[in-house]
């Protein structure tokens, strides 16, 4: 798996397809860049380049044990520095939970950089509470009951990966690691800022898919909504669930692709069309 450096740390990164037309795809929470494998090969077979990313803290980067280099903008600039080393002017930022509002994050350090951004489940003001009743037992579990948390971590290693389905090893690629490192990543996350500002949020002018689902108190639809109603250029897909785009992604993945052939037309800048430019 290639990897480039940034701030001192290794960061790890796929690419499937190929030409002018760059999307990169982020993670949620804990999780990893597989979880986006099946999207960005239906994507690339679509004619689209796609790129995943681990950040820090998380797959197959560095997992360094400071909070202090974990945080919402240190992600969105992990992005950036990936764009920076494949010399890439600009992408379309998609992203899902954590990776959404690291799509924010991008569009708050270099809007000049997206073409657009896909923001799927993003937690923004009304998933505070869920997020903290979701998310503390599991911080407090990965801090104080690290030992715990190491042996069923061994317990996971100890199964076979690509063995049953692909979903079950997602997330058990997620239980495989140190724990230590992991709770490093929710404290920096839970003392940092969740996303820009709603007043940020308003100027940011990329054209933006927001996706989102009821019944979920982490992603509230609520915020979908929000977010939709703060982008001037926003408009919100509903998914029936969670596992719609996991499950039975031909829909969403649809909407995606057609998301993206709307991103790359040619805008016309003083009359005159700006196209993407040409990266292997």
């Amino acid at each position: 798996m290639p990897t480039f450096k940034h701030e001192g740390h290794r960061l790890a990164y796929t690419s499937f397809g190929s030409g002018p037309r760059t999307c990169v795809l982020i993670h949620g929470l804990l999780l990893s860049q597989k979880m986006h494998r099946p999207l960005a090969k239906d994507l690339a077979a679509r004619g689209n380049r796609v790129v995943t990313l681990d950040l820090l803290g998380n797959g197959r980067s560095d997992r360094p044990r400071d909070m202090s280099r974990y945080s919402m903008t240190a992600f969105g600039e992990q992005v950036v520095g990936l764009l920076d080393h494949l010399e890439i002017d600009e992408a379309v930022i998609a992203g899902t939970s954590l990776g959404a509002n690291a799509a924010l994050e991008v569009l708050s350090a270099a809007p000049e950089r997206v073409r657009g951004t896909v923001i799927e489940m993003p937690v923004l003001d009304n998933a505070l509470m869920g997020c903290a009743i979701a998310f503390t037992p599991l911080m407090v579990a990965l801090t104080f009951g690290e030992p715990v948390m190491r042996g069923i971590g061994a317990v996971a290693r100890a199964i076979p990966t690509k063995r049953g389905p692909f979903w079950a090893d997602v997330v058990l690629d997620a239980i495989r690691q140190d724990p230590a490192p992991s709770a490093a990543v929710l404290h920096g996350l839970f003392f940092g800022r969740v996303a820009p500002h709603r007043s940020e949020r308003r100027t940011f002018t990329a054209r933006t898919l927001v996706i989102g689902h009821r019944r979920d108190p982490v992603h509230p639809f609520s915020d979908s909504g929000m977010l939709v109603d703060e982008m001037p250029k926003a408009r919100l897909l509903e998914a029936d669930s969670i596992i719609e785009l996991r499950m039975s992604p031909e829909r969403l993945t649809g909407e995606i692709a057609a998301f993206l052939d709307e991103c790359w037309k040619p805008q016309r800048k003083g009359g005159r069309s700006k196209r993407p430019r040409n990266v292997a």
